[in-house]
């Protein structure tokens, strides 16, 4: 881990200067060191990179073989929940191997200054009653309990008020839609109309359950192969919906849950992010309150790394860690994965009657020595989002603007961004507050996590900007960061003792036009014979419930 010594000449100003142009352009990392330490966190990504960089069937002999009930390559929450489900069934000698030092995937937790924080997922809406498996789960943990026919969840996990402020023009306003009050008052008239018709558009079509979640239980339909057919962008210029704060927030959506911009992901997606779970309401009509109280999160300070902590639990030592397929073979009656431990340095052939693999499809048609055609069209079909998750250590709470109080979520309007097919939003994503779940009276030192969706709008600069993520430094990419929130709170540079930075080279499937209708995906969702595919990538994107779902089918199909 790098670090970075104090200096004395080091201001905001200085933040800003170093840091403005590293998002979408080159930069050059400032000479002066920051005023706090910090450092990567994670696996180095060399390490993933073995596989990439070895020749096919070229890989190094194993210096042993063993056997096992079942192997799932893939720590995440779908690979977690794939040896949940294999060992619930009998399975006791179920193998789990993943490349990181810990199980979760993009769902890991930190910690800093003796505070949890989350360095990927940081929250799960409260399930549909189609996300069968989520249910279950919360169920089994003690956090979901039915009385009378209504569901009623653990009040500590339930996402304490206030939840989400907006930040414009200095001041604080509560949620993330912006408010009409808020805006130039040329554009509020017809930004609250837009804002009508968006929500009219989603009750219509989201009733009846065709955008379900998982959506391997939607009605499928023309209506939405042809949605999803098209980006985002280009459908709601098709509806004229042109207003500046509504095309912000929705690209914020697609950024927030996809990892890239409203030209990237296709409409279809763009919508399923609101019909699938909470809807979209309108500030200030009479309904909308009510709502938001009904569709709580629920969050913990480390994140989603709660849950799969839990999920991780049972494997014990079945769970290796700094493991990395090398290779997959799929054979008559059973199928063998080469794994090279990071720890001694040596290539294990294991071999079981059925192995899944939870890992992204452009790495499973890698690791398969003869992949299917099926894959091998889904993964050229994919692209896949790089994200960079900043986790700030702070000695004392920041000082406030007027407007809403501190939040656990807590994002900045950035004007005219997203407001037509080509335009680029910036990729902060504002950051929450690891300390807001907790019971103290008064604030104090906590840990603030920011995120950046780096998918950008185009593939030209999604490319860049995973290049520049592996390239630049920690230093610099800790200066964007730290800019960033200071522009929200100016105190911040003086309050800093520590940016801890994770960086996601492909961190989650983008559901571009087409993907999500694919008949490829189909096919490798269908029962296999001995190699099961069980990532999120199969959904065509990731989220918690279609990564518990993933995992759980493909454990049945092994089961069958």
């Amino acid at each position: 881990m790098g670090q970075g010594a104090p200096v004395s000449r080091w201001t905001r100003r200085g933040v800003l200067a170093a840091a403005s142009a590293l998002p979408l352009a080159g930069c050059v990392p400032s000479a002066e060191a920051p005023p706090y330490t910090g450092g990567w966190v994670g696996a180095n990504a060399e390490r993933g990179h073995r596989v990439r960089d070895a020749a096919p069937g070229a890989g190094p002999a194993p210096q042993a073989q063993r056997r096992a009930g079942a192997l799932v390559v893939g720590a995440g929450i779908s690979g977690l929940a794939a040896a949940r489900a294999l060992m619930r069934a009998g399975i006791d000698e179920v193998q789990v191997f993943d490349l990181e030092d810990a199980a979760g995937g993009n769902s890991r937790g930190h910690a800093l200054g003796g505070m949890a924080c989350p360095l990927g997922a940081h929250y799960l809406p409260v399930p549909g009653e189609r996300a069968v498996e989520v249910i279950a789960l919360l169920e089994s943990l003690g956090l979901r309990r039915t009385e009378r026919g209504v569901p009623t969840y653990d009040e500590r996990t339930l996402c304490h008020s206030p939840q989400e402020r907006l930040f414009i023009a200095g001041h604080w306003h509560d949620g993330l839609l912006p408010p009409v009050e808020a805006l130039p008052a040329a554009e509020r008239a017809a930004t609250l109309a837009q804002y009508r018709a968006f929500a009219d558009w989603v009750e219509r079509h989201g009733a009846g359950g065709a955008f379900a979640m998982p959506t391997a239980r939607s009605r499928w339909s023309a209506a939405l192969d042809a949605l999803d057919a098209m980006p985002f962008a280009a459908w709601l210029d098709a509806q004229n919906i042109t207003a500046p704060a509504l095309r912000w927030y929705l690209d914020y959506c697609c950024r927030d849950d996809y990892g890239a911009g409203a030209a990237q992901v296709s409409a279809w997606a763009g919508l399923h992010y609101f019909a699938s779970r909470h809807g979209f309401h309108v500030p200030g009509d009479s309904d909308a309150r009510a709502q938001a109280e009904r569709d709580g999160v629920l969050t913990w300070p480390e994140g989603n790394a709660w849950l799969a902590r839990r999920l991780a639990e049972p494997l014990r030592e079945r769970l290796h860690s700094g493991a990395v397929a090398l290779r997959v073979v799929e054979g008559r009656f059973d199928a063998s994965v080469d794994v090279w431990d990071a720890r001694t340095q040596q290539t294990v052939r294991w071999t079981a009657p059925q192995v899944i693999l939870a890992v992204p499809l452009f790495i499973a048609a890698r690791l398969l020595s003869a992949p299917p055609d099926a894959l091998r069209q889904a993964a050229a079909a994919m692209r896949h989002a790089p994200w960079l998750v900043g986790n700030l250590l702070l000695r004392d709470a920041l000082d406030d603007h007027p407007g809403a109080p501190p939040s656990w979520d807590n994002v900045m309007y950035d004007a005219g961004s997203g407001t037509s097919s080509t335009g680029t939003a910036p990729p902060s994503l504002g950051y929450v507050d690891a300390m807001h779940q907790s019971t103290r009276s008064l604030p104090g030192p906590t840990v603030l996590t920011a995120y950046w969706a780096l998918g950008e709008n185009t593939p030209e600069q999604l490319l860049a900007q995973r290049a520049r993520l592996l390239r630049a430094p920690w230093s610099a990419w800790a200066g964007a960061v730290v800019a960033d929130v200071a522009r929200m709170h100016p105190d911040l540079p003086s309050k800093l003792a520590q940016v801890d930075l994770m960086r996601y080279g492909h961190a989650m499937s983008i559901p571009v036009p087409g993907l999500r209708s694919s008949a490829a995906l189909r096919a490798l969702a269908a029962p296999q014979r001995r190699v099961h595919f069980a990532h999120t990538d199969v959904s065509g994107y990731s989220v918690f419930e279609e990564a518990l779902y993933q995992g759980t089918r493909a454990a049945a199909h092994a089961l069958g």
